[in-house]
């Protein structure tokens, strides 16, 4: 029998494996020579000897607890060929996850012929709604290994978590450009944009560029009970396939491979509704070959324009009144190119809105990407006289704050889809433009520009001021409170060494009673009939649900129990629980502090984690303190499109009580810095945001300056 071939891992592969930042695998090169030296890949991209690896970090104490998700990392790479058994692997996942528990458990057990057995068998029925993975033949003997591993993964730490793993594997040997998540925050901001004005949501939806089925996820969630997804990269829809059908089992899902615009699978599909994050820049998309498509209904795209081109397939995959929701270049809002096809959309009424979002709402993260609102127009009405026109991006340098985005987008769409004709806007935020004002020469359709000319028409001088004068007392009141905190800056080193503690994790603490754990399901959780678990919408007064944004943002409950699944127990706050967020998103690192006296009685929202300590035992603030340690999160993170947080593996130090209510009273104080940092930072953009449109727009004078 040959010997099995070590496996070559990347430096991120590193990184998961110790726990660590890449940043840190990168000074581990430099600083160490004893560090592996590379063992394949390309001087940019070294690769490097897994075992040679796992004994240097052994040798320093920075190996953690083999998990089984590293198991099947490593049995992919030491199964020979590429990633084509990762692929096959995918409806494995989805038919063990169907099993019983009992059932699911006796997998990993089985001899390898009986293993094997199975394994065919189950391919056999999954691969006919997964594409690319129908030759069963890739399950020859040597793929026991691997599947025995993905099936322990698949027990252990569930379906999504062994999906994610593959999904690695499959990304090393993808060569699509163009194609980038679309983070879950927004992807159910596009998902809300589909509800009409009563509420209700499409039944069919469609996502010609659908990648691994974010969007189309999302869509389940909110209530659609038809998907259909199509991807140009067979390992990314089969990815979608398997994703949908362990988050929407009772949903009908048909996921295809192939390029949606020169070889459209859902040819003579009419959905209600379409959600797609099309692919950037890619010039080479058929433009020749299409030259007299029926779909270019609004003009010929040019070659450069292979945005517009997506935009009017998902057009004309609507049925008239039907609504599409696409993730734009900021660019195909001006280029010259594709303005007589802008003008057009404008003119039919097509196009109903577009949304300017921050930097970091999705990849490319330094661009400020765009939201277009399209409709297909029913030839029996009349098209509307404007185009809501919003600028949901915040000011320089601001974090991204997923809650205020929806609130700011949310709170003019719906006001003006109810009342077009009467809705007034918001100064500086959104406008209702009109269409004729639109078809100028360039039919420049970037918001910030049409919003603020609109938005020095109505500018105030008097009221102006007076607001000036009221941000500027504010300014000075968090001023105030951020020095007196910043007062103390005599913190006391430690020995020679950094204090080296014994720890136990989450989960250890759990069995000894030591502290709870509660957490609330996502939203739209599916009943066995296929419909979402949805609550109805609150009443005036109402419990407020707390949200992973409050948390993040130390602010009020601003959740509703309208947000929250229905069919379930909500977990209530309690005063001296600890929260933590639970997902990390672009730019974020995990958040956790006590219960605020205020929060007391909330419902507690999705994406938290609630820690209730026996405080005979365990300091509240001690405990948020190191749950939130970035090397405690980073080792207890899992996952690659959605980073999520798995609280039984942090860990604890063991510490005296007293000891631990001294290092609470230092964490406690760190946090009441923070959030009097981010208050005075907030009142000092909003007085330089009020003062630059006042002087710009020329409502108010430069200090000691005499009007006329």
């Amino acid at each position: 029998m040959n010997q099995q071939a070590s496996a070559l891992v990347t430096a991120a592969d590193i990184s998961r494996l110790a726990g660590v930042t890449r940043a840190t695998v990168s000074n581990w090169r430099r600083r160490h020579p004893d560090f592996p030296a590379p063992a394949g890949g390309t001087d940019t991209s070294p690769t490097y000897d897994l075992d040679a690896v796992r004994a240097w970090l052994s040798a320093r104490g920075q190996l953690p607890e083999d998990t089984p998700a590293d198991r099947l990392r490593t049995a992919l790479r030491t199964h020979p060929g590429d990633a084509e058994l990762a692929l096959h692997l995918l409806p494995v996942v989805l038919a063990a996850a169907r099993l019983d528990r009992k059932e699911r458990e006796a997998l990993p057990e089985l001899r390898d012929d009986a293993l094997l057995r199975w394994v065919r068998s189950a391919a056999d029925d999954g691969a006919k709604g997964f594409p690319g993975t129908e030759d069963a033949a890739v399950y020859a003997p040597e793929a026991a290994g691997p599947l025995r591993a993905l099936l322990q993964c698949v027990v252990t730490d569930g379906a999504e978590a062994a999906t994610d793993v593959l999904a690695e594997r499959l990304l090393e040997d993808t060569g699509g450009t163009g194609t980038y998540l679309t983070p879950r925050p927004l992807a159910d901001l596009m998902t809300r944009l589909l509800t009409d004005s009563t509420g209700a949501f499409p039944v069919s939806v469609l996502d010609p560029a659908c990648g691994t089925g974010s969007l189309l996820a999302a869509a389940a969630s909110a209530g659609a009970t038809e998907l259909h997804g199509q991807d140009i990269l067979a390992a990314q829809a089969a990815q979608a396939a398997v994703r949908l059908r362990l988050s929407a089992p009772d949903t009908a899902i048909t996921v295809r491979t192939g390029d949606s615009l020169r070889s459209d699978a859902f040819k003579g599909l009419t959905a209600d509704a379409v959600l797609c994050n099309p692919p950037y820049g890619v010039r080479e998309w058929g433009h020749d070959d299409l030259a007299y498509d029926q779909r270019w209904a609004y003009g010929v795209p040019p070659k450069g324009e292979p945005e517009l081109a997506w935009v009017q397939h998902c057009l004309a995959h609507l049925a008239p009144g039907g609504r599409a929701v696409l993730l734009m270049p900021p660019a195909v809002a001006e280029r010259t190119a594709g303005r007589r096809i802008r003008a057009q959309l404008v003119r039919d009424g097509a196009l109903r809105a577009v949304v300017s979002l921050p930097q970091g709402a999705a990849t490319p993260l330094h661009i400020g990407l765009h939201l277009w609102v399209l409709e297909r127009p029913d030839p029996q009405a009349e098209a509307p006289g404007t185009i809501l026109l919003v600028d949901a991006a915040p000011s320089e340098n601001r974090d991204l704050d997923w809650a205020t985005i929806d609130g700011t987008v949310l709170s003019v769409w719906r006001p003006y889809l109810a009342d077009q004709d009467g809705f007034t806007g918001a100064p500086g935020i959104a406008a209702a433009m009109p269409v004729t004002d639109l078809l100028d020469e360039a039919v420049d359709l970037t918001p910030a520009r049409r919003i603020r000319s609109a938005s020095q028409q109505a500018l105030r001088p008097a009221l102006l001021a007076r607001q000036a004068s009221e941000l500027y007392d504010q300014l000075r009141r968090t001023a105030t409170d951020l020095v007196g905190l910043s007062t103390d800056g005599d913190w006391p080193p430690a020995d020679d060494r950094p204090r080296d503690w014994r720890t136990a994790t989450v989960s250890d603490l759990l069995r000894g009673g030591a502290l709870s754990l509660l957490h609330t399901a996502p939203p739209g959780r599916r009943t066995r009939s296929g419909q979402p678990q949805l609550r109805p919408a609150a009443e005036p007064g109402a419990r407020p649900a707390l949200t992973a944004a409050d948390v993040f943002e130390n602010r009020p409950a601003s959740g509703t129990e309208a947000d929250l699944p229905a069919g379930v127990g909500l977990p209530l706050v309690q005063a001296s629980d600890v929260l933590l967020t639970e997902l990390l998103g672009v730019g974020r690192t995990a958040v956790a502090r006590v219960a605020e006296p205020g929060e007391t009685g909330c419902f507690l929202g999705p994406h938290l984690l609630l820690f209730r300590p026996d405080q005979r035992r365990l300091d509240p603030w001690f405990l948020a303190g190191f749950l939130a340690a970035e090397q405690n999160v980073n080792a207890a993170a899992t996952g690659t499109s959605i980073i999520r947080v798995d609280p039984r593996r942090l860990r604890v130090p063991l510490l005296p009580l007293a000891e631990q209510q001294r290092y609470g009273a230092a964490f406690r104080h760190l946090h009441e810095l923070r959030t009097a940092a981010r208050r005075a930072d907030q009142a000092a953009e909003d007085v330089r945001r009020l003062l630059s449109t006042g002087l710009t727009g020329g409502a108010l004078l430069p200090r000691g300056h005499r009007s006329a």
